[in-house]
């Protein structure tokens, strides 16, 4: 009797990662070989993978000046709040030629807004940053869709509910850790599980390499937090860590000795409990490095570099247009480099489902905002274009979906060169199984000052910070069920949708 050869090469495959997750110690226990046997024979079937991407915006982005109404009653509001001294914010009109001798970063230097044109406009007019050009041919192209005023929330909020102090709303509102916390986890500062961690958990049964379900490329991340999983850090600039003291193969030139202190390392030399855990834990990274180290392309290849007469530093892929005139290297885009060729050795890893997180900090802008602002969105922008270059190069792009986080948004008003602490914002999603060219959920109105400390618009409150209309567990909902969950499992993780009516609970922007 021959067995069908489909068959054959799936026992293959399943061999191949159950020994490879068994090399990883005590992150490979029995029930999670036994899970990933039953998780591999669905995904056998199903020969999919899909990744989640979290770019967060450290420190709170003031979105107002990302994503802007230009509608005559908007642009109003818009530019009489912002046009504020000693250092206005406020940018310049669609069509506004760029001042190359004006200062660096400011308005009149950067030039008008990027006019978007949405499928369903909501009978208003919008635009980007003018410096996101990369965002605006993403949208274009129908691979990115604006997320108007998203923010934590417990229940749906009116102007009224907020002024009810009896009203649930997320603990410790405009403080950077708590709502950061309230992003990443749907808690308070504290929480150690993140919501991108837990759906790693839901699903991780089905890689045969768990280990590589969640991996961050900008240090620890709550977000990928799970009950189970752990987080895998990446460096991005070197791709897998090794652990300290540890060469390539030998050891004072001898792959004996290499051996001998990678044993010492692995092994506790006493029942203590810690002492064992730390053994396991320099064990499992050991061994996942050498897994990962095998299994990266390396990044100086196509598709994740420039090759050939382009290569070169200046015309690096990874090198952005600064607000100076000059060309940098864009860190985002270096993490989303690594994110990239981990992607690419997922069969290797035996991974089907993937979480990752990557950072780019610097949003709160109290002070010098027009410049600090600019460059921030140059790079997110350019690291946005990068990706999806990349991805589209891999075969990937319906298979990965990203979108961006941040603390919170930040206040309609000026201090007079920036910004302060705000609640709702816009995001971005990206990707190509994303609706793109689109908005869901309703653009705010823009107000003005009611002269009793806040504003004549339902949307804004003191200062004119915006009061969220979705939430971030429609946001994660959405992005869960197409990641594969069910809608018990998603309320499970996220319950406060069972507070939102049913037609809202899946924003509609995945296919």
């Amino acid at each position: 009797m021959t067995m069908d050869r489909s068959v054959n090469a799936s026992r293959r495959a399943f061999l191949q990662r159950a020994a490879a997750l068994s090399s990883l110690g005590a992150a490979a226990t029995p029930l999670a070989l036994n899970l990933a046997a039953m998780g591999q024979a669905s995904a056998q079937t199903a020969g999919d993978y899909k990744a989640m991407v979290c770019i967060f915006l450290n420190g709170g982005n003031d979105a107002f000046n990302m994503v802007l109404p230009t509608d005559a009653a908007s642009w109003q509001a818009y530019t009489t709040v912002r046009n504020q001294a000693p250092d206005p914010i406020n940018l310049r009109a669609a069509g506004t030629a760029p001042v190359a001798t004006a200062a660096i970063g400011s308005p009149d230097r950067l030039g008008g807004v990027l006019p978007l044109d949405p499928v369903n406009n909501q009978g208003r007019s919008f635009a980007l940053h003018p410096v996101m050009t990369g965002a605006r041919d993403l949208f274009a192209a129908g691979r990115l869709a604006v997320l108007p005023n998203i923010g934590p929330l417990v229940r749906p909020m009116s102007k009224t509910d907020y002024g009810n102090a009896a009203f649930p709303r997320p603990a410790s509102l405009f403080s950077h850790n708590d709502q950061l916390a309230a992003w990443q986890t749907l808690g308070a500062e504290g929480s150690t599980a993140g919501w991108g961690g837990r759906m790693g958990d839901l699903l991780m049964a089905g890689n045969s390499g768990a280990t590589f379900t969640s991996i961050s490329a900008a240090g620890s991340a709550v977000w990928l937090a799970g009950r189970s999983v752990l987080q895998y850090q990446l460096s991005a600039s070197s791709g897998a860590v090794r652990i300290g003291g540890q060469g390539a193969t030998a050891l004072y030139n001898s792959p004996v000795a290499m051996n001998s202190m990678r044993n010492v390392m692995r092994n506790a030399r006493s029942n203590d409990l810690l002492a064992r855990d730390l053994a396991a834990v320099v064990g499992r990274s050991i061994d996942a490095e050498q897994l990962v180290s095998a299994a990266l392309p390396g990044a100086n290849q196509a598709p994740y570099e420039a090759t050939g007469s382009n290569a070169g530093l200046s015309s690096s892929l990874l090198w952005y247009d600064t607000m100076a005139g000059t060309r940098a290297l864009n860190p985002l885009a270096q993490q989303l480099q690594v994110v990239a060729r981990m992607m690419a050795a997922r069969d290797a890893l035996g991974v089907r489902r993937q979480v990752f997180f990557v950072n780019l900090g610097g949003f709160d802008t109290h002070d010098a905002q027009n410049r600090s602002q600019a460059e921030l969105l140059a790079r997110l922008s350019h690291a946005m274009a990068y990706f999806d270059g990349v991805l589209g190069a891999m075969g990937l792009r319906e298979s990965v979906t990203s979108f961006t986080a941040s603390d919170f948004g930040r206040t309609f008003t000026s201090n007079g060169d920036g910004t302060d602490h705000g609640w709702g914002a816009h995001h971005f999603v990206f990707g190509g199984a994303v609706r793109g060219r689109d908005l869901y959920g309703s653009f705010p109105q823009l107000g003005l000052p009611d002269g009793r400390g806040g504003f004549n618009s339902p949307d804004q409150i003191s200062n004119g910070a915006l009061l969220p209309t979705t939430s971030v567990e429609q946001l994660g909902a959405t992005l869960g069920r197409w990641f594969g969950l069910s809608d018990g499992q998603l309320i499970d993780l996220f319950p406060n949708l069972l507070n939102f009516d049913a037609s809202r609970r899946n924003l509609g922007f995945m296919s």
